[in-house]
């Protein structure tokens, strides 16, 4: 996988991608990653890359003409000539896990990150293949959102993660949260670890664990459900925790009705 990055900010890029997991992935050539300073663009003597916008208003907008020769310099950088160029946006489609799969079957993969107010739209017409945001929310600038999207898409590719299986068991998996983990000591606050993870019996923890993603994902994020991928079985299970979750519904009103 080969990643470049345009930016007015490089060491921002640097130092997160050359540590932990995405570090040690670089030094070892699974992932190429290029940093590219737009400023070296810059037609003016004083490495100039914004000015005020056109109709007013606060903020500078970077410029169309170096951000455009960064974007034409970075494709060269591509296995195909070409790559596919990502504008880090708020207007962007929403950042979510099968965005990262998709990603991830890309050879080259090129970040565009704005700053100030945007990019001259000139630019992003002519050059943005794509546009991603992280959420609903405002940063200053792209680099931090190109940073998670490489990290996301960098646990995706074979040979990243020590344990390969890693990556099929995190959470949003089948759009489903990851269960529950628990290491030594065994006992801890007078909290013990579940039974059945210290059982050995490799079906039932495989069930347990299954099962209390399913209960997290229905406790704190239910809207994942109506996409998740469930067997008859775990649907039967689903069915059974909001049936629990009812009823507890239920004798809560009616302890506030006799109260009342």
């Amino acid at each position: 996988m080969n990643f470049v990055v345009l930016t007015l900010f490089p060491d921002m890029i640097r130092e997160c991608m050359n540590t932990s997991i995405m570090g040690r992935a670089i030094s070892g050539g699974i992932i190429n990653l290029n940093v590219i300073d737009i400023r070296d663009f810059s037609q003016d003597k004083h490495k100039h890359v914004d000015d005020y916008p056109y109709g007013g208003g606060a903020g500078m907008v970077m410029m169309a003409p170096p951000v455009y020769d960064a974007c034409e310099h970075a494709r060269g950088l591509c296995s195909d000539g070409k790559g596919r160029i990502i504008y880090m946006s708020p207007s962007g489609r929403k950042f979510d896990q099968s965005i990262a799969k998709e990603l991830s079957k890309y050879d080259d993969l090129i970040f565009l990150c704005g700053h100030y107010e945007g990019i001259d739209e000139r630019v992003i017409e002519l050059e943005a293949d794509d546009a991603i945001s992280l959420g609903d929310f405002v940063l200053t600038g792209g680099e931090l959102p190109a940073v998670a999207i490489m990290d996301a898409v960098s646990r995706l590719v074979p040979g990243v993660l020590n344990n390969d299986m890693s990556a099929c068991e995190e959470s949003f998996e089948d759009n489903l949260l990851e269960y529950p983990q628990y290491t030594r000591p065994e006992i801890f606050m007078n909290k013990s670890v579940p039974d059945v993870l210290l059982s050995g019996h490799h079906a039932n923890i495989a069930k347990w664990r299954r099962e209390r993603s399913i209960e997290r994902t229905a406790q704190l994020r239910p809207d994942l459900l109506k996409n998740a991928v469930l067997n008859k079985k775990e649907e039967q299970f689903l069915r059974s925790i909001a049936e629990i979750k009812n009823n507890d519904l239920r004798d809560i009103q009616n302890r506030n009705e006799t109260t009342d």
